[in-house]
């Protein structure tokens, strides 16, 4: 395995001199192009969209709506509430009423404008507390209810661990919702084949799930739609649900045309539309002793799922199960309930509940700390878990090294944290700059869990001249997975990695192996390649073994050759693959990495939530204005625990886009809504996080190879985003006196004289 510092990449030279086709820069004969149309309504039982006068504009072909598909309009992943048309109701302000299809794309936009949608307004709930009143509005009357689903933890006696508690801190915390802002808006395009199959190209994460979508919409069989999966301009968890929405309405307007379609969505339609993070409302509750010693935590989170389900209840559950972060706590109350509201729909976006709850818990043990007179390091080392520890849901961790204490002291080291705490402001008198510096530390189970069936395949075929075709079933989202399979595959085989090509699946190439998400491309895709490249070789070895003169399972792979246990007798890897050709025998595998299974008691929230977990820690300096308030980030300083880094700088690159998009998260980003209207629509008005706002960052990248991945690598692409939140609401903390309970983190002027409890270290 491959850990040297060299960047690599196969898609890196097309990517950088503008050679990668993306989705839109597909071209086809005679393609038309398709344009939603939205209402201004946000709740509304519709009552007629009059299409005629649009359909009659210059240059377009048809306008189409619910009423024109074939299949069934309504689909989703968990719950099949999404509609790819609005068909009884609109229940919020981005659902898509009509799809007017045209010779060019300003032809379908201009006549977008001419269908008029007839409807009776509808009280809106947005709220989601409200929503769970008795008598308000119902987003979905046949649900009865605007509940979600339901979530809870229920383990040891709550009572009597706050009876045994010194010290119990409640508090009420508040995220907000988040737009993925990435580059690339959605896109597909939809082309009908001769033999009546649908392909469909767009930017996507998860190609069988737009399949399924796709199949639902046109009322096909799963052979009847191919998806072939194109670069993706960004992604971060944003682009499942909506972009296979998005697909399926292009491969509609195909099969009904006959034609290929395009629909490339401008980005106020982007952001219009498509799901963002879970804002959470979350009462939270700890009893701690003198000691430092967390005895009970009670919690109840509600999270605003929007119109529809999305994946509300799979990002719910891994916050219930990771409600009380990387501590041991033996008395645990957790409800969870994601709510229907007429917001936004809110679905997967990178770190997938973890982050809401990281900004909750990790101030929470910080104002125990505080409130106790003891440092908060402190507490946190009396409380994290160790080898061995039993978590919240009974879950033992002894089947990995529990790296929790080494990323902490790691980080505490390298950013000199105890030395610099000493120096913070903590809003005492002085300069206009405000200093104070901030730590966070979490765990993470890796891949789905519980959450779904959890496994991953791979093909390899070598070529009679000896290069190698590889393709797996996690997809590239632009993260680097191709590049990390490739050199896993390298080094499974002992080849150089220039000798294989990765071959971009399609939904009829390899079979599903779930969506890559839940940061499991490289430990899922990873174990399925090595799978494959382990099969390989034992075919191989049966056919050289006679000329190496050993047992067959005594054949090793390296530097391009076959060779003996001794090493002294070898067969060059081309000259091994010539003569499996001759002799008729096929250099081909198929690999399948299953994950260990997990358990999961849904009345209870007992069980083995994750097969493996992850750690991470990060630290943040600052200052803050007193005059302003605005927050000036100086430096921060990450350690996780990756398992084994497979492309080294691959692995860095991850860490400082995590930390970027955490900023963002902290300090500026906002979905902002009036009566269920979003109002920044565009990212002149959606703040980013820009060069200038992000620290200078030191990622430290800690190897613990775990058992159970037969790579050893684990997983890290969310959990760098997931920390740096709470990490900077500590170091504000620090700084002013005065703790931040809600995001993002804004701050008017620091107060002159904060009170004396506020400054208590």
């Amino acid at each position: 395995m491959s850990s040297s510092g060299k960047a690599w990449r196969n898609d890196a030279h097309a990517k950088v001199t503008g050679g990668a086709k993306y989705t839109d820069d597909l071209k086809f004969a005679r393609l038309l192009h398709a344009a939603p149309v939205y209402s201004d309504f946000v709740h509304a039982r519709l009552v007629r969209v009059d299409t005629e006068a649009a359909a009659r504009a210059p240059g377009v072909v048809a306008v189409l709506t619910a009423r024109d598909v074939p299949g069934t309009n309504r689909y989703g992943q968990i719950v099949r509430d999404y509609r790819i048309f609005a068909d009884d109701k609109v229940r919020y302000n981005g659902d898509v009423v009509a799809m007017v299809v045209a010779e060019t794309r300003d032809s379908a936009i201009r006549a977008g404008d001419l269908v008029r949608v007839e409807a009776e307004p509808l009280a809106a709930v947005l709220d989601p507390e409200e929503a769970l009143k008795p008598g308000s509005p119902l987003v979905h009357e046949d649900l009865g209810t605007n509940v979600v689903n339901t979530h809870r933890i229920r383990r040891g006696d709550v009572a009597e661990g706050f009876r045994q508690a010194d010290l119990v801190v409640e508090e009420s915390f508040r995220t907000q919702s988040v737009e993925h802002a990435y580059m690339e808006p959605e896109v597909a395009v939809g082309v009908p084949r001769p033999d009546g199959v649908i392909e469909v190209y767009g930017s996507m994460q998860h190609p069988f799930s737009t399949r399924r979508f796709v199949c639902a919409c046109l009322g096909v069989p799963l052979s009847g739609v191919e998806v072939i999966g194109t670069p993706m301009g960004g992604g971060f968890g944003g682009k499942d649900d909506t972009a296979a929405v998005v697909c399926a309405r292009a491969a509609l307007a195909a099969r009904i045309l006959g034609r290929p379609v395009k629909m490339m969505y401008r980005r106020d339609w982007s952001v219009r539309e498509s799901y963002k993070r879970h804002p959470y409302r979350v009462a939270y509750k700890m009893g701690v002793t003198k000691s430092g010693l967390i005895t009970a935590v009670q919690c109840r989170i509600v999270a605003d799922g929007g119109a529809y389900c999305s994946v509300t209840p799979w990002v719910t559950w891994r916050s219930t199960v990771q409600c009380c972060g990387p501590y041991v706590v033996d008395n645990v109350h957790c409800d969870t309930v994601g709510v229907y509201t007429n917001n936004i729909v809110a679905g997967a976006m990178r770190g997938f509940g973890s982050p809401q709850m990281n900004f909750v818990v990790e101030q929470m043990v910080e104002i125990a700390a505080q409130r106790l007179g003891i440092p908060a390091l402190e507490l946190r080392r009396r409380n994290m878990v160790r080898q061995g520890s039993v978590t919240i849901t009974g879950q033992r961790l002894d089947t990995h090294k529990v790296a929790m204490g080494e990323v902490l002291e790691a980080v505490v080291r390298e950013s000199g944290y105890e030395e610099k705490l000493a120096r913070c402001s903590r809003g005492r008198a002085g300069g206009d700059e405000l200093y104070g510096i901030g730590l966070a530390m979490s765990y993470r189970g890796v891949s789905l869990g519980a959450e779904g069936t959890d496994f991953c395949a791979a093909m390899i075929t070598v070529q009679p001249d000896g290069s190698i075709i590889l393709e797996a079933g996690v997809h590239e989202n632009g993260q680097g997975a191709e590049s990390a399979m490739m050199i896993i595959a390298a080094a499974e085989l002992g080849v150089g990695v220039e000798r294989i090509r990765y071959r971009r699946s399609s939904t009829s190439t390899i079979p599903d192996s779930g969506t890559t998400v839940a940061s499991r491309g490289t430990i899922m895709g990873g174990g399925a390649v090595t799978a494959a490249a382990r099969e390989l070789k034992a075919k191989i070895a049966e056919a050289v073994c006679a000329q190496l003169q050993c047992p067959a399972g005594e054949v090793r792979f390296a530097a391009d050759a076959a060779l003996d246990g001794t090493g002294r007798r070898s067969v060059a890897f081309d000259e091994a693959i010539r003569q499996m050709y001759q002799t008729q025998r096929f250099p081909h595998a198929f690999g399948v990495f299953k994950a260990p299974r997990v358990t999961w008691d849904e009345h209870t929230g007992q069980g083995d939530a994750y097969f493996t977990w992850v750690y991470g820690c990060q630290a943040v300096e600052l200052t803050v204005s007193r005059k302003t308030g605005k927050v000036r980030l100086l430096g921060a300083v990450a350690a996780h625990d990756v398992g084994r880094a497979v492309n080294r700088e691959m692995v860095r690159g991850q860490f400082f886009g995590g930390m970027a998009m955490a900023t963002g998260y902290a300090l500026h980003e906002e979905i902002r809504q009036k009566d269920g209207r979003i109002q920044n629509q565009n990212l002149n008005t959606y703040r980013i996080p820009r060069a200038m706002d992000l620290p200078e960052m030191t990622a430290i990248i800690v190897e613990n190879p775990d058992p159970q991945s037969p790579t050893g690598a684990k997983a890290l692409g969310e959990p760098t985003n997931e920390i740096l939140a709470p990490a900077i609401a500590n170091a504000v903390f620090n700084a002013t006196g005065r703790r931040e309970l809600s995001l993002p983190i804004r701050l008017s002027a620091a107060p002159e004289e904060p009170a004396e409890e506020d400054c208590r270290l």
